[in-house]
């Protein structure tokens, strides 16, 4: 999927809402578990009740692959149920050198057509352009996370005070284009938000931890806002879990629909819609 195409759809949803389908069989609808493949079962009940407002979905890769070629496959049916005009990030944080992410993207990128990958900048990049060389495909790069380990590296300044996310930001953005390069920005410690934006500011972000981790969506928009929305804001637990019945459907679609109305408000002030 193209920039163009993306900004398409959230002008037409009014939405920049991405779903997270960290789908745990421990709390899905016990019901479920009867079916043939429970996981799939539940990502499609998902999908159908949040699809007219979501512009993305966003599989955790972990929560497939711990059940080997089964959960692979749950994967790769729910990717094939996501109606083509949504955006579709694999969660997978890969990284590593040359060859080997060539392969990794050919995993995401062929294999299971997605439109993007979650990728670790660690070790530089050339365990990140490999993924950059896939048309209309997009790397997400982790630059400013939301959990609290964050603070053990990307936090930590060199001797001129300059953080080393920024260090990464400013490097990694010559590797790729606002075309193609995204970057996680997590949405729990919203006024460093403000900093990325000021290091790439036409990239989108995507941003978890809105919902169930307690970020505010307000403030991730007055912070990370560009000319073309260039946020997508990511809820997992939130509405995927909202009911653990046979309801559970009609409350993710209501818990969506709550993100969006937000979205949709947001987007009008801000003069985008």
């Amino acid at each position: 999927m193209t920039r163009e195409q993306l900004v398409e759809q959230i002008r037409k949803k009014k939405s920049f809402l991405c779903v997270g389908l960290d789908t745990d069989l421990n709390k899905i609808p016990k019901h479920l578990l009867d079916t043939e493949d429970p996981i799939f079962e539940f990502n499609k009940a998902i999908i159908d009740a949040t699809k007219e407002v979501a512009v993305a979905y966003k599989p955790n890769i972990a929560f497939y692959e711990c059940y080997g070629p089964k959960g692979w496959e749950s994967l790769r049916k729910t990717l094939e149920y996501i109606p083509k005009d949504i955006f579709t990030i694999a969660d997978a944080k890969r990284g590593d050198i040359g060859n080997t992410s060539t392969y990794y993207a050919k995993t995401f990128f062929d294999y299971l057509n997605c439109d993007s990958v979650t990728v670790a900048p660690y070790m530089g990049s050339d365990s990140v352009t490999p993924f950059l060389e896939f048309k209309n495909k997009w790397v997400i790069l982790l630059a400013l996370t939301s959990n609290a380990g964050a603070l053990d590296f990307q936090l930590t300044k060199d001797g001129s005070g300059k953080e080393l996310f920024k260090h990464v930001l400013e490097k990694s953005s010559s590797w790729g284009t606002p075309e193609n390069l995204m970057y996680v920005v997590g949405a729990t410690r919203a006024e460093d938000i403000a900093e990325v934006r000021k290091v790439v500011p036409d990239h989108f972000f995507l941003v978890p931890g809105v919902g169930a981790q307690g970020g505010s969506l307000e403030d991730v928009c007055n912070y990370g806002w560009n000319k073309d929305c260039g946020l997508l804001v990511n809820s997992s637990r939130a509405i995927i879990y909202a009911s653990q019945k046979e309801d559970f459907g009609t409350r993710a679609h209501e818990e969506a629909l709550k993100l969006q109305n937000e979205m949709s408000r947001i987007l009008s002030e801000k003069g985008f819609i």
